[in-house]
């Protein structure tokens, strides 16, 4: 196992100036995935897909993509064909999936095409410049978010398998009290030499793990917005609060005048996301495709992820004047939008055996209900009239 030195020091430099020598597990998952020198995100998780740590429903073949391109299409009819319709995907990987929508929206629908806009927010450089390579061929426009105005954006935010990775602030229920979970230094009197540019982990007694009260009021405001009451669980239970999720979420509604939110990603409504049974809570890491749930090792050199609250998101929509679309399986959305068709078509191929079976095991992982099939789709919208909102979008139709 390995880590990043300076990462590490820059943590452990953080830790010290902090008035109680610890930080919140959400500032030490930001510095870990997004130090903009030697986060994984800057550094590592260019080299995505089957040679890296994981990979997306993208690296499977162009289908989710071009499944996309024709719930975009609809969206845009749906809206009456503005003069400008705005893609704005976030966190937008190695480019693939907006290779794949913007290619075959090129393809079948040529009136959309023309009228489309493509802004791509990304956050790593070496992301950043893997997606102007791969999409030098289309007219794609990178910026903040923040450059975005207010009430400017016809069309559709967005993403997929982005917020998981938002840094969380982790609790546990000690004597029917909310603690949040801190990271510290456990021994001071332990030295580390830094000058080796790869080393082995860390002793495991550099980090610890401490709990206090919490860092913020927005916790106990979060759970008491979906009723969860802590005295209902047990001493010990432990979970996680994505509140830059909710923050995200609060920025795209300013900057959408009129259109939709599309987040696709992992997660579980709040009954199952903070069940009593589930007092683990849903971080888990990722290195050359092995999954533990240790944040403390490989740091700067794996991913580390937790499960989306949909909930959480519907709720604070509603909120925000973002009204629910639909919230539905990744599998059954593409299956509404033709991805069966293109499961039965393959019978009357006449490609080489070899090519057809890959081709079948990579959609059927896409429905797959107990891997990537299983993923929630959720669409919110704003700024539709009446008759925009009674038009039920293809992705949330039963498929047959």
């Amino acid at each position: 196992m390995e880590y990043n030195p300076e990462l590490y020091q820059e943590i452990t430099n953080r830790i010290t100036a902090s008035p109680h020598q610890r930080i919140t597990f959400a500032e030490y998952m930001d510095l870990a995935l997004y130090h903009p020198e030697y986060g994984y995100y800057s550094q590592k998780a260019i080299n995505l897909g089957k040679e890296g740590d994981f990979f997306t429903s993208v690296h499977l073949g162009s289908d989710i993509g071009e499944m996309l391109a024709v719930q975009f299409a609809e969206m845009w009819s749906i809206l009456g064909q503005p003069v400008e319709f705005t893609l704005i995907e976030m966190g937008a990987g190695q480019g693939y999936l907006a290779a794949d929508i913007l290619n075959y929206i090129k393809q079948e629908y040529a009136d959309l095409f023309k009228v489309l806009k493509y802004i791509i927010i990304e956050k790593s450089p070496g992301l950043k410049q893997l997606q102007q390579e791969h999409l030098k061929e289309f007219d794609v426009t990178w910026c903040e978010l923040e450059e975005i105005a207010n009430n400017s954006v016809t069309g559709c935010f967005f993403s997929n398998e982005l917020l998981d990775a938002f840094p969380v602030h982790q609790f546990k229920i000690e004597n029917g009290e909310l603690r949040e979970i801190y990271v510290t230094k456990e021994d001071e009197n332990v030295e580390i030499n830094f000058s080796t540019p790869s080393s082995p982990s860390p002793p495991s007694n550099l980090l610890t793990e401490i709990t206090d009260k919490p860092s913020t009021p927005k916790l106990l405001d979060y759970l008491n917005s979906l009723e969860i009451d802590i005295n209902q669980y047990p001493d010990g239970y432990r979970s996680e609060i994505n509140l830059a999720a909710v923050e995200w979420l609060g920025v795209i509604a300013n900057r959408l005048q009129r259109g939709y939110v599309l987040t696709i990603d992992y997660g579980y409504i709040k009954n199952r996301y903070y069940n009593p049974r589930r007092d683990t809570g849903s971080l888990q890491c990722y290195t050359r495709h092995h999954r533990h749930n240790d944040p403390y090792i490989n740091i700067g050199q794996q991913d580390i992820t937790a499960h989306v609250d949909f909930t959480a998101l519907e709720n604070n929509g509603d909120r925000l004047g973002l009204h629910k679309v639909g919230l539905t399986q990744q599998g059954l959305f593409l299956m509404a939008l033709g991805l069966g068709e293109r499961v039965a078509s393959l019978s009357q191929s006449k490609q080489p055996l070899s090519t057809i079976l890959q081709r079948r095991d990579s959609l059927h992982q896409l429905l797959d209900p107990m891997g990537l099939g299983g993923f929630h789709v959720l669409v919110q919208a704003k700024g539709l009239t009446q008759t925009e909102k009674s038009q039920q979008l293809k992705g949330f139709t039963q498929p047959y």
